[in-house]
């Protein structure tokens, strides 16, 4: 099987595997395609929480992203954790030079461990410039609401902060409503032409470490070959379900769910 198309992921490592740029690249692999990366922090962390976050320098992540793409020209790019004001400017920069127009953002803001991964001056840059540079936007209920400064209590809500982001810049979004206490998982995709809510029967487990970053990534990965945004969507969600609920219950925290449940050995490999 030859890769179906090149994703470059701009993203923060996270050591235990389960999130980040190691996610993103199991994620795109797996449905696939051929990951590139560059990695804008180390992070130690594991599924209990984040001890220490080291920052790549912005020039180096610039470097990283154009030196990259000028060899192996990405069909699409997922972007992760960009965690000070610099490092924005200096994607924005890197972005503006590459110039590809299928970028999917997942404003990354807060670990699950409640750990603060982001700082006041980026979130201005995100609502200012980044959000208009990208096709899709995809927070979850906190990060939306740190984005809009609406509170999120219903799918109504959902619907009314998207709107607001869409207010700010946003082509598309997709506001994934995994932290409202119901036992329907509602996602809200909004653009101004439309309005798609996918529902799914929430699966009640501890082990969604990752989540963010494998749906940003599967959307990416699906909209890089050719499909459209709302179609991407949906297989992306379709694709992190089923990792959630074949999930392989590691860790003695919020566990890393199965980027594998693509995949079949061929038979001569087992």
């Amino acid at each position: 099987m030859k890769p179906k198309s090149k994703v470059l992921i701009i993203a923060g490592s996270d050591s235990s595997g389960g999130a980040g740029i190691q996610a993103d690249i199991k994620t795109v692999t797996c449905l696939g395609s051929y990951a590139m990366t560059a990695v804008t922090a180390l992070t130690s962390q594991n599924t209990t929480g984040v001890l220490s976050i080291i920052p790549v320098t912005p020039k180096e992540i610039s470097n990283q992203i154009e030196f990259t793409s000028l060899d192996i020209k990405p069909d699409a790019i997922k972007i992760g954790m960009l965690h000070s004001e610099e490092i924005m400017k200096s994607v924005l920069n890197s972005l503006n030079k590459i110039k590809i127009t299928k970028i999917i953002l997942d404003p990354v803001m807060v670990a699950k461990s409640g750990t603060r991964l982001i700082d006041n001056k980026s979130v201005k840059i995100l609502k200012s410039h980044l959000i208009k540079k990208v096709s899709l936007i995809t927070p979850n209920i906190p990060e939306a609401e740190l984005i809009t400064k609406v509170k999120i209590k219903n799918v109504n809500d959902m619907i009314l902060a998207s709107k607001q982001l869409l207010k700010l810049g946003a082509k598309n979004v997709l506001l994934k409503g995994g932290h409202l206490r119901a036992t329907t998982l509602q996602d809200v995709f909004l653009n101004k032409k439309e309005i798609k809510i996918f529902k799914k029967k929430k699966i009640n487990s501890k082990n969604t470490h990752g989540t963010g970053c494998t749906l940003s990534s599967a959307i990416a990965t699906y909209y890089s070959c050719g499909k459209t945004l709302k179609k991407s969507c949906e297989m992306a969600i379709n694709y992190v379900n089923l990792a959630i609920s074949t999930g392989p219950n590691f860790g003695k925290g919020h566990g890393p769910i199965n980027h594998l449940n693509t995949i079949k050995i061929n038979k001569k490999f087992k």
